[in-house]
């Protein structure tokens, strides 16, 4: 039990910083280029940069940078990220149950 809740506590900081769900939520549609995810969200770049990287350290998404000119860099979820789905999906279900439009 002392290794449950540390770990616990590291996936809700993680899951619950402002945009990370979000972001995970828009790559669960598969691999997106960083303006297509911004266009999207209402992210600044620099902080959408700082969420990637992050999600990148903690091998959550993949970062593909493709070989031409101009470059072209798609993100998408890792293996760690997709197992996210489940999550991702319930909480999206139940905010359909229980968050009213009137409270957004």
């Amino acid at each position: 039990m002392d290794q449950l809740c540390p770990r616990f506590q590291k996936g809700m900081d993680l899951i619950s910083k402002r945009w990370t769900g979000l972001i995970i939520h828009q790559l669960l549609n598969g691999p997106q280029r960083f303006c297509t995810v911004q266009s999207a969200l209402p992210i600044s770049g620099r902080l959408l940069s700082e969420r990637f990287k992050e999600l990148e350290l903690e091998g959550i998404v993949h970062r593909h940078v493709y070989p031409e000119v101009p470059v072209r860099i798609e993100y998408s979820l890792t293996e760690k990220g997709l197992a996210l789905e489940p999550v991702i999906r319930e909480i999206e279900q139940w905010s359909k149950d229980w968050i009213s439009a009137v409270q957004i």
